[in-house]
């Protein structure tokens, strides 16, 4: 598998709907509202980097109340 972490930000005031919404998506594996630059942090994973992609341009950043997005892939050191 592999796994980014998915940094956003939201619209003032819309971190819990979108993090609420965000759970619901397929692939994803923890998601929670921080405090910081970013207003909710998501762990998700997919089979390959393409179906990763894929679920983030298709499905989290079309959540509405997202303005930014910044992808981290997990890598084995």
């Amino acid at each position: 598998m592999v796994q980014a972490y998915i940094l956003i930000q939201t619209e003032v005031g819309k971190a819990r709907d979108v993090a609420a919404a965000i759970d619901k998506i397929q692939g994803v594996v923890r998601v929670d509202a921080v405090t910081g630059p970013y207003d909710v942090v998501v762990l998700a994973e997919g089979h390959s980097v393409d179906e990763l992609g894929r679920m983030i341009v298709s499905k989290i950043q079309y959540v509405p109340g997202i303005t930014r997005t910044v992808t981290c892939s997990v890598v084995n050191l």
